[in-house]
């Protein structure tokens, strides 16, 4: 006999405690959010030998490091700097003045490969290792200003596919690992040949103001945090060709203590996803007060304007995602809105052994609006050997377009073992047969004033239950 997975009614007891605690953190999160300004000694490249028309690499680097023997600032005052890869330093602050643009180097010569010291499964598995701006071990680091920083990441300058595995030769913008104490703020990054941003196992860091469009290329992501702890970004704007904020767990580190708030996400794939390699832990993440889901048009014509999801929890290569809450978003143009699944992939680097199967539990989803999403819906997918679980919904509201074609019936549907796990994945046999939610392999999911409204007459039910 099926023991059905949904509830509907009010929410379970985990949720008040829930809601506190990450209230509480949040608060101290934002207390302890000081941003970085830097020392008040002042160093520009043309001290260092910048001169106009020429690459401003070596010069850039130098300065960087005569600040770092002080604790300054380092001042790209007006007009472009034409650069590779510059090597951040402890104590240092790096600052793109208005008017200014740090410009990347179209030249993949100038992006010397920097092999991180201790190896992560993203080293391994996708071969990513060059970067126009890289920090490692450092602290007490800062980028700013109101300047721009643009990759210049077109497939004409940088081609390649898109993937899931390597991306070689098409660098990062940003990359920071193993760092401590990083603030970045105000700028506008643009057009990275691959990720925009990509902090690895950071402490203490700061992401604020910042206004992301990255549409040139492929695997073109907004804002990656893979392992870090007690993280605050506000008020950013990111709008992506691919995820635009996702965590991750490659770096085999947890993720905890994580407050997001204040900023728009928007994304042609998932606008706010965990994953995929989740062979840490996520734990304590508080998004509040967010705008999420598709682009109102694709600039780079290389995809599409809808989110593939607004909200996906990926966890396939075994890790924790547990105490999540999630309050006040409006989700649009997202074809599936939510997008939970839980997998064993166990993708981890060579000779390690395989993980246990993870888990995916305790969130609570609150106060979500929205308007043009769908038609596919919604839906959470465990596996036989391991159920979704404590999942609560509470006061969500979403318009969406309707499903007016038959759609196949639940059983019509396998459990995708080795798909790679993004909404989309069930568009061969057909979209989610709900249109409001559809579970399996999942208990203890409760919606407390859950409603979808289809736009039009939908053929399907609403919910799907198929138990755990």
């Amino acid at each position: 006999m099926k023991n059905n997975c949904m509830s509907f009614g009010p929410l379970p007891d985990w949720c008040v405690s829930l809601q506190e605690a990450l209230t509480e953190m949040a608060a101290k999160l934002q207390k302890n959010a000081r941003p970085w300004m830097g020392g008040e000694r002042v160093f520009y490249p043309e001290d260092h030998g910048c001169q106009a028309g020429e690459k401003a690499t070596e010069a850039i680097q130098r300065a960087l490091d005569a600040a770092a023997e002080q604790g300054g600032t380092v001042k790209l005052r007006k007009g472009d700097y034409v650069s590779g890869t510059l090597q951040m330093r402890s104590h240092v602050r790096l600052e793109i003045c208005a008017g200014a643009r740090l410009l990347a180097s179209t030249d993949l010569k100038d992006y010397p490969e920097m092999h991180a010291r201790r190896l992560t499964v993203q080293d391994t598995s996708m071969g990513m290792h060059q970067s126009l701006i890289f920090a490692e071990g450092c602290e007490d680091i800062a980028l700013g200003g109101a300047g721009v920083i643009d990759g210049r990441g077109s497939q004409q300058n940088f081609p390649g596919a898109e993937t899931a595995q390597g991306t070689p030769g098409r660098p990062f913008l940003i990359r920071m690992i193993d760092c401590r104490r990083a603030h970045i703020s105000d700028l506008t990054l643009k057009n990275a040949a691959c990720w925009m941003q990509n902090y690895l196992n950071c402490d203490e860091l700061l992401i604020e103001g910042l206004t992301v469009r990255n549409h040139a290329n492929y695997n073109n992501d907004g804002m990656d945090i893979d392992g870090c702890r007690d993280v605050v970004i506000r008020h950013c704007r990111a709008t992506s060709g691919d995820d635009a904020l996702c965590f991750k767990g490659a770096s085999q580190r947890p993720l905890d203590r994580v407050l997001v708030e204040d900023c728009d996400f928007y994304s042609a794939c998932n606008a706010v996803k965990v994953g995929t390699d989740t062979q840490g832990d996520f734990r304590n993440v508080l998004i509040r007060r967010c705008r999420i889901g598709g682009l109102a048009e694709d600039p780079s014509g290389l995809k599409h304007p809808c989110a593939d999801s607004g909200v996906s929890l990926e966890m396939v290569d075994g890790g924790t995602l547990e105490n999540f809450w999630l309050t006040d978003l409006y989700i649009t143009r997202a074809w599936s809105p939510f997008f939970f699944r839980l997998e064993d992939r166990g993708r981890v680097k060579p000779g390690d052994p395989a993980p246990e199967i993870g888990n995916l539990r305790r969130v609570l989803i609150s106060h979500i609006r929205g308007g043009a999403n769908g038609p596919r819906g919604s839906y959470m997918l465990g596996i036989p050997e391991k159920c979704i679980e404590d999942i609560a919904f509470s006061d969500v509201l979403l318009h969406q377009y309707p499903w007016t074609e038959s759609a196949p019936d639940g059983q019509d549907y396998p459990d995708f073992k080795g798909a790679y796990p993004d909404a989309h994945m069930i568009d061969a046999v057909g979209p989610s047969p709900a249109y409001g939610l559809w579970a399996r392999h999942a208990r203890k999911i409760t919606l407390s004033d859950y409603l979808v409204l289809p736009d039009g007459q939908d053929t399907r039910q609403a919910f799907l239950d198929e138990g755990a």
